[in-house]
């Protein structure tokens, strides 16, 4: 599947990686954002949206190159580091969407990083449940004047543009009016709420949105008035294969480490990987993540030929995630006090994975659709 020049960028991703990014991963997590300049740095190096036609700033790539960049950026405990949250799950509805003159003002900048993108769903009594955002806009003239809280928003802080998913027909059905409007930093009304305290992903801006009597010029309605929702289930696809990727490169990170560990640290005179409890362990990890690596390949080769995969990638959202939680739980406890120390990466990647089987649909709502697929509800 992957080609001498997708080993090359690998290569040399890896490297930005080691020079831009970890270094100042520390700073980041104390601070409870990562810095703009590294998002510049990164769009810069063509990081940034690869897969966008040349006009629009982007490399022409293809989806392998944007599995490698969220592969790497996870392997590297970058996580927080929301690129492939803008790149592959925002900008594509931009870039599918769009009209001409909102794809030419937009997506440069998306690619060079001037532009940092949050898509704007959640509200505090609506989490997987769309139907029922209450968010709303309503048309004055050449604008809609949007009222609403959003929350649990990546990149809420440092967005320039943002996505929000709004009511634009009350008296609709509940899945038929709801509409995507893009927001811009300074649209007046629009307010940055707390930035929230969470587990894991501490240098990850994640936000309260507030709007009050917001007003956003129509041009800025994306796709068709009342679609929304359809616009949103249409790129789930893609967003939940890429959650899946990220848990499965968390997975592999944590069992290459752990097995450095464990053959190195030593108790009664021999390596603790020696024990056969700790050995049978390891290899009960190495085989899950054998397992969802071979399911997540053949997915990713499936959606590149455009094939219809939402059951299976539930699947996979479902699974995989939940495997990444569990071997996270075993490394800790191999490495014993020292998993507990924030010293060890290990202790970083346990808060950090945990998250990966909530956000874009939980694992509970991912069963309900493989269910519902199968015919069973």
């Amino acid at each position: 599947m992957y080609l001498e020049e997708h080993v090359i960028f690998r290569t040399a991703f890896k490297k930005f990686l080691e020079r831009e990014i970890v270094p100042h991963q520390e700073e980041w997590e104390r601070d409870g954002i990562v810095s703009r300049d590294a998002w510049r740095k990164m769009g810069a190096s063509g990081f940034l949206c690869p897969w966008l036609p040349e006009e629009y700033g982007g490399s022409g790539a293809d989806f392998l190159y944007s599995v490698i960049i969220t592969e790497e950026i996870c392997r590297a405990g970058a996580v927080s580091i929301m690129a492939t949250l803008h790149s592959d799950i925002i900008a594509p509805y931009l870039h599918h969407l769009g009209t001409e003159e909102q794809k030419a003002r937009w997506l440069p900048k998306c690619a060079t990083g001037e532009i940092i993108l949050a898509v704007a769903m959640t509200e505090p009594d609506t989490g997987s449940d769309l139907a029922r955002i209450r968010t709303r806009a309503d048309r004055d003239g050449d604008d809609y004047i949007v009222n609403g809280v959003k929350t649990f928003i990546s990149n809420g802080i440092n967005a320039d543009l943002v996505i929000v998913a709004c009511r634009t027909d009350r008296s609709a059905k509940a899945t038929q009016g709801i509409s995507l409007l893009c927001v811009e930093r300074d649209a007046p009304g629009f307010l940055r709420g707390r930035k929230l305290e969470k587990m894991g992903m501490h240098a990850q801006d994640t936000a309260e949105l507030v709007f009050e009597e917001c007003r956003v010029p129509s041009r800025n309605l994306l796709g068709e008035e009342n679609k929304g929702f359809y616009y949103l289930m249409e790129h789930l696809q893609q967003e939940r294969l890429v959650c899946s990727v990220m848990g499965q490169a968390m997975a592999e990170a944590m069992l290459d480490m752990t097995i450095a560990y464990t053959l190195d640290r030593k108790a009664f005179g021999k390596p603790i990987a020696g024990f056969q409890h700790n050995a049978f362990k390891i290899v009960e990890m190495a085989t899950e993540i054998a397992l969802g690596r071979s399911f997540l390949d053949r997915l990713i080769g499936k959606h590149m030929r455009g094939d219809d995969i939402v059951t299976e990638v539930s699947m996979a959202k479902a699974w995989i995630p939940e495997m990444a939680n569990r071997v996270a739980y075993h490394c800790v406890q191999l490495h014993g006090g020292y998993g507990y120390m924030e010293e060890y990466p290990i202790s970083r990647f346990y808060r950090d994975v945990r998250v990966i089987s909530i956000f874009a649909g939980t694992t509970e709502i991912m069963k309900h659709i493989v269910a519902r697929n199968l015919g069973l509800l």
